[in-house]
Order: C-alpha cells, then structure tokens, then sequence
C-alpha cells in the first residue's frame, strides 16, 4: 500500500534527500542529457512512479526537478495549435514550411521533412515564424513573415523560395493559434500547484550525480503572470516534427521565469 503523505511530510522527506549529498542519477545521462533526470531520480529516492505524488490532493499538485546551471527550459505542457481538426502541423507547418530533414536519405528517407521551430512573441526566427498574444482575440497565435527571414543565408533563401512555390508567402492558412480559455484551462490544471526542486550536478565516471538543495513550492497558477511572461519572450511555443512523427508542440518557460508564474512562492533549502 502507498503510504500519503501530507504538504509538510512531502517537504521534510524532501529536506531528508537535501542532507543525503550527492546521489547517482537513475538515468543514463552522458551519452544524451535527459531534462526528466533530476525528476526522476527524486521520484525514485521517494519510491514513487513518474509523477505519482503521494498527497491526498496529488491531482492538484506537481512535481519538477531542474538542474542548477542549466539554459534549459521548462516544458509546461505539449498542446497542438487550433483549430485541432486541421491537423496543423503534419497537413500544413511540415508539407508547406518544413525543410529537409538532416538525416534525409541516412538515417530517414530522401524525403524526410523537418519543421523544427523554438519560437518567442518578442523577435522572429530567421525563418520569419513568430507568436503573437493578441489579448483581444484572446488568442496566441503562430505566424509567419517572409520579411522577416534571414536571407542572407544561402540554406534559408533557397527553402524560402521552396515556400514560395509551395504555397506563396501569404500569412499560414488556417491560421494556427491557442485560444487563452483553452490554455488557461489545460496549462492550469496541469501546474496549477508545483514541487520546484533544483539540483547541483556533476560527472563521475561517465555517469550524472545529483546533490539536491533548493525546493520552490509554487502555489497558485497565475493565467496573467502566464501571458505576462509570453509578451516578454520568457515563454516559448517548440515545435519538434518530421514526416515520419510528431514529437508534440510544446509550451516552454525560461527555467528562471517559472516561479514568477505563480501567485505564492515559499522557498525551502
């Protein structure tokens, strides 16, 4: 039977593991640096399955790890843009703006396409993409400006004219964008309440050890501070897609701005 915990055991556990010094990560981490590390390994060390809290409320609360001197993001939520029965990134973002695939005729087909966009509402890609928070429509939106690719680049000024010929360089149709109700609804109840944990990190012996020293008990997800945060660029939209699979659009944040999303931040060392 899984013992539960309440918030103030959770934490004392949690400033047991602080005490214990550096431990072994459980994930192999040299070959290729997995941001679910530091996560997972203090869900191992407090014998719980991925992000099975072990609180009454454990829906309402969740738990992140982040390493110390990261430029790493935090992934918030993966979230497809609307309207959702267009299929927007395998019918439109990759047959009409996508571009050849690095690993085209290697490791995928010569066909391979990519559409790999990290993309802020304070400057545009050099591929001219950009999100807009337009607090009217109450919407963020993706868009995409040839003026303002990065021409300059032999790579980018021929896939430009590939777009071109594709399907011109009018704004993306249908337009892509994530309604503020629908993100509010489905980024809140993912983080609305969040165990914050960052660690220290070093190799030994080709492998990832953790020495755990900061919690950050987030409370109260704020949908304001959330859209505050896009306006400024601190949020980004991460689209991750080939023609062979989606790997999911992601809403990230820079790992700094993460607690200024909430209402309540209690710091423990």
């Amino acid at each position: 039977m899984v013992r539960l915990f309440n918030k103030e055991e959770l934490i004392r556990e949690i400033r047991k593991i602080f005490e214990t010094g550096w431990i072994k990560s459980v994930k192999k981490t040299i070959d290729k640096r997995n941001d679910g590390a530091v996560g997972n390994t203090l869900e191992f060390l407090l014998g719980i399955k991925e992000n099975n809290l072990p609180l009454p409320n454990a829906r309402e609360w969740e738990l992140k790890g982040q390493r110390k001197r990261t430029s790493s993001l935090v992934t918030l939520k993966h979230i497809e843009p609307s309207p959702t029965g267009a299929k927007i990134v395998s019918n439109v973002l990759l047959p009409l703006y996508g571009w050849k695939h690095k690993e085209a005729g290697k490791k995928y087909p010569d066909t391979e396409k990519s559409f790999r966009s990290t993309t802020s509402a304070t400057a545009h890609t050099n591929r001219g993409f950009r999100v807009v928070v337009d607090r009217d429509k109450k919407k963020i939106i993706f868009v995409f400006d040839d003026s303002k690719a990065d021409t300059s680049k032999p790579k980018i000024n021929a896939w430009l004219n590939t777009v071109k010929d594709r399907v011109g360089l009018d704004s993306i149709n249908p337009e892509p964008y994530w309604a503020f109700d629908d993100l509010k609804y489905t980024i809140g109840s993912k983080i609305m309440n969040c165990f914050y944990v960052i660690a220290d990190t070093k190799i030994e012996n080709k492998h990832e050890y953790f020495k755990y020293e900061k919690l950050l008990v987030l409370s109260g997800f704020s949908f304001e501070k959330f859209i505050d945060c896009a306006e400024n660029g601190y949020l980004l939209v991460d689209f991750d897609a080939r023609t062979g699979h989606n790997h999911g659009t992601k809403f990230r944040l820079k790992q700094d701005k993460f607690p200024t999303i909430y209402e309540q931040v209690t710091v423990i060392e």
